[in-house]
Order: structure tokens, then C-alpha cells, then sequence
């Protein structure tokens, strides 16, 4: 699994599940989040592909849904959108 806030890996051992109060050890940020999910689908209706999972208002903070599963932190924002982000603002040349 990898931090949405920060792009740390997180290292889950065979099927040890991410708690409820867990958080990053680098940035701090929880990681029980729907950012961190693999159903997490900003796309998808309430934002989750998980049908049965019941609506989230802050996606970037703990919450109990008992559908999270790990998922590689490509939610909202995170390094990943960053990068691309820089990317595009330097081909259109914006400082």
C-alpha cells in the first residue's frame, strides 16, 4: 500500500488489515481513507465502486467503512497527481 499524502510505502504483511486509528509514519495522515482504498473511484457514484459501502464525506480522514481494502494511494491529490500536474504546468509553461 502506498500514503496518498505522501507516496511512503506502507508495508502490510500477509493479511494483516489497516486499523481504524492507523496513521503514516512519515506525514501523520490517517490510513484507514477512502483515498487509500482500491474502490475509491472519484468517477464512480459516491465515489466508491464498493455498492454497498455507505457515503463518505471527508475521503482524506479516518473512517470506519468495512469495505476499505489497500489500495496504491492514487486517490486525490498525493504525489502522483502532483507530478503530473508539474508536468503539465511545464508544458504549458506556468511558473
Amino acid at each position: 500500500m502506498q500514503c496518498f499524502s505522501c507516496g511512503v510505502a506502507v508495508e502490510l504483511s500477509g493479511g494483516e488489515r489497516v486499523g481504524f486509528r492507523a496513521a503514516c509514519e512519515k506525514c501523520g495522515v490517517d490510513l484507514h481513507v477512502c483515498l487509500n482504498c482500491r474502490h475509491h473511484d472519484p468517477s464512480a457514484y459516491n465515489e466508491c465502486r464498493e455498492t454497498n459501502a455507505e457515503r463518505v464525506g471527508d475521503r482524506d480522514r479516518a473512517n470506519r467503512c468495512d469495505y476499505f481494502s489497500p489500495g496504491d494511494g492514487s486517490g486525490a491529490g498525493g504525489p502522483a497527481q502532483s507530478a503530473a500536474k508539474d508536468a503539465l504546468d511545464s508544458l504549458f509553461k506556468k511558473n
